[in-house]
């Protein structure tokens, strides 16, 4: 499977519309999970793995692949992992989200 980039046709479009490319990047199980948990800064393979319940290493392998090829994810010259600023900007873009599930959370829970 190949990385969504703007500007190529990607699953659900042929428009290769920037929005479209990133909702097919991160519909991909995993990827917004570990863009998650790398916010918080350099973490190795295994850390991450484990930051991630514990994923089959061949996904997270192809995972960081793809955010890799996407320019979200670096590795560092010590082999650890980390957020570019593309990447960061994704993590800020998600923040918005937590605080509306936080609310939908809430008015789940006080249906019963």
């Amino acid at each position: 499977m190949t990385t969504p980039r703007p500007g190529q046709p990607v699953r659900g479009s042929s428009t290769g519309r920037p929005l479209m490319a990133a909702l097919d990047l991160f519909g991909r199980r995993w990827n917004l999970r570990i863009v998650w948990e790398l916010h918080q800064g350099p973490v190795g393979f295994r850390a991450l793995q484990q930051r991630c319940d514990n994923m089959s290493s061949s996904v997270l392998r192809q995972r960081l692949t793809e955010l890799l090829g996407a320019h979200l994810v670096e590795q560092l010259p010590d082999s650890t992992y980390d957020l570019t600023e593309l990447g960061r900007g994704a993590y800020r873009a998600l923040r918005p989200l937590v605080r509306w599930s936080d609310e939908w959370a809430e008015a789940v829970a006080a249906d019963g």
